[in-house]
Parts: C-alpha cells; sequence; structure tokens
C-alpha cells in the first residue's frame, strides 16, 4: 500500500473474529502496514485479544454496541465462530457497518456446495444476504482448515483415531494463507467497490489414511486411521466430550471428505500472493509434538 499522504486518513480496520486462527494471523499481517486497527470483541478482558491494539466491546443483543463499535471504521474483516447464532450474528454486523459508513468487507465463508449440512449452509445464507447490500467486498471461501487436525492429536499419540472419512480426498488450507489473503483484500484501495469471491486451497489433496502414512515416518512409530460407521463414531464422539451439534458438524465433515466434495485445488492464493500455499505436511511437521505425546 501507498505511504500514507498527509491529510489523508488513514484505513481503520475493525476486526471481527479478532482472536481466532486467521483474525489473529490477520491482524500480525497488518502491523506492517499503515493502517489503524481496532479488534471487535464480546470479552474486552479476554487473555487471547493481541497486545497493543485497540480493542472495541461488541454485544449482539445490543445493536447500539455494534454501531458503536464500527464508528470510524472504513474496512471490515468479518469472521465468526461457528455457533447456531452465526447468521444472526453476521448479518447483524453487516448493517451495522454499512450504516457506519464501511467501504468494504472481508467476510470470511467456505468453500463447497450448496448444501443442508452446517455451517455451510450459514454461510450462504450470509453471503446471500451481503449481496443485497450496497458496499464492496471480497468473501473469502477456504476449503477446510488444517487446524481440523488439531483434533486428532491425542487420538494419535493414544494410538485411537479414526473416523468415517475413508479414502476420501479433500484440499485443506493453511489458515496463515487465507490472513494472507484477507489482507490483501483489506488494504486494497483500487478495488474498494468491487463486490468479488476467492475460492481458496491448500497445494493440493491429501486422504486421511495418507496423513497416517507421513505421520508414521515422522514419528518413527506406525499411525493409522482407523475406519468407523457413522453410529460408531459419533458414540467415539460423545465420549469425547463434544457437544451432539459439535458431533453432527464433524460427521458432515467427514462426509464431505469421503464423498470428494472439497477435492478442488485452486492456484489463487499463489496467484495473488507470489507464494505457494503451505502444506499439510508442513502443518504435521510445526505441530509434531502434540501427535507425539499423549494427552497434551
Amino acid at each position: 500500500m501507498s505511504e500514507h499522504v498527509r491529510g489523508v486518513r488513514r484505513p481503520r480496520i475493525a476486526i471481527a473474529g479478532a482472536t481466532g486462527r486467521v483474525g489473529a494471523a490477520l491482524i500480525a499481517n497488518l502491523a506492517v502496514d499503515a493502517v489503524d486497527i481496532v479488534a471487535l470483541t464480546r470479552n474486552p478482558k479476554s487473555t487471547r485479544l493481541p497486545a497493543g491494539v485497540d480493542t472495541a466491546e461488541v454485544n449482539f443483543d445490543l445493536a447500539s454496541t455494534l454501531s458503536s463499535a464500527l464508528q470510524g471504521a472504513n474496512r471490515l474483516f468479518l469472521a465468526h465462530g461457528t455457533s447456531e447464532t452465526q447468521v444472526a450474528n453476521e448479518i447483524a454486523l453487516i448493517g451495522a457497518a454499512v450504516g457506519a459508513g464501511v467501504s468494504h468487507i472481508a467476510k470470511l465463508s467456505a468453500l463447497g456446495p450448496p448444501t443442508r449440512l452446517h455451517p455451510f449452509d450459514w454461510h450462504m445464507k450470509i453471503e446471500a444476504h451481503l449481496a443485497t447490500c450496497d458496499v464492496g467486498y471480497t468473501i473469502l471461501r477456504p476449503s477446510c482448515f488444517v487446524d481440523v487436525l488439531a483434533r486428532a492429536q491425542a487420538p494419535v499419540a493414544q494410538g485411537t483415531w479414526g473416523g468415517t472419512a475413508g479414502d476420501g480426498r479433500v484440499n485443506l488450507i493453511d489458515t496463515r494463507d487465507i490472513a494472507d489473503i484477507a489482507r490483501l483484500a483489506l488494504i486494497d484501495d483500487q478495488f474498494l467497490n468491487a463486490q468479488r469471491a476467492y475460492h481458496l486451497t491448500g497445494p493440493g489433496t491429501v486422504s486421511m489414511p495418507e496423513i497416517a502414512i507421513e505421520l508414521s515416518r515422522l514419528i518413527g512409530r506406525p499411525v493409522t486411521y482407523q475406519p468407523r460407521t457413522e453410529q460408531e463414531h459419533r458414540a467415539v464422539l460423545i465420549a469425547s466430550g463434544v457437544s451432539e451439534m459439535v458431533a453432527d458438524l464433524l460427521l458432515g465433515l467427514d462426509r464431505i471428505f469421503r464423498d470428494g466434495v472439497l477435492a478442488e485445488t485452486t492456484n489463487t492464493v499463489i496467484d495473488l500472493t507470489g507464494k505457494k500455499p503451505r502444506s499439510v505436511f508442513e502443518w504435521l511437521t510445526d505441530h509434531l509434538s502434540s501427535f507425539e505425546t499423549p494427552n497434551r
């Protein structure tokens, strides 16, 4: 981005989802840019908020807090944790952003076809609403986060990893690559009024058995991915302490993996950043210690 010119206001970027994986990486990326950042948060005392960044408290049950938090902001990164309130909360924040004069919204969405599976259907509803708004936007549609493999860390260490994905192939993306694209969308002065979508993937597809083979090589002991029926895997998930909703989400992901729904590979990351997206195997290497020690 060009140098700040005297008399021209620096872009002020509001970050909704500042403590999430993409949001946190995005804030770190924006530290090198001539922008001001405000992190929107429901918990201003959270220790996960980035140090040295302005914060603004939001309460989705009180619309006035959304408008107040966005005063002075002219760009918004919109992300929300997966929950049954996601659609209502994101739509409310979009409305507040448009009312506050925000000129461009970068919305974190999801790659995939029309489906009834959560959270894909939730993102579809939010995208449809955003399309009715008179505002510039960039919809970021990443394939599944590679971080989903963090759920396998304890089971791998304990020798109990498994699921219903079978040999299905999926293109997993590193959240740092998504943050790189989000940064570009938010600092782009040329296309503030454009309405566009980016499909974001990693460099290629993998299967869960292939990941098991790579983990076996890295750890130095056999790692297997145990095939289960949906009923068996649901029982395992519930026994591990997850809620019924989370169990449904994870079973839905396995179905999508099994069916190859997210096996698409795009060149968007390298085309926009000039860098090849990070691979699943790089992520495994970076997080290897958590796969080696039970109960970590």
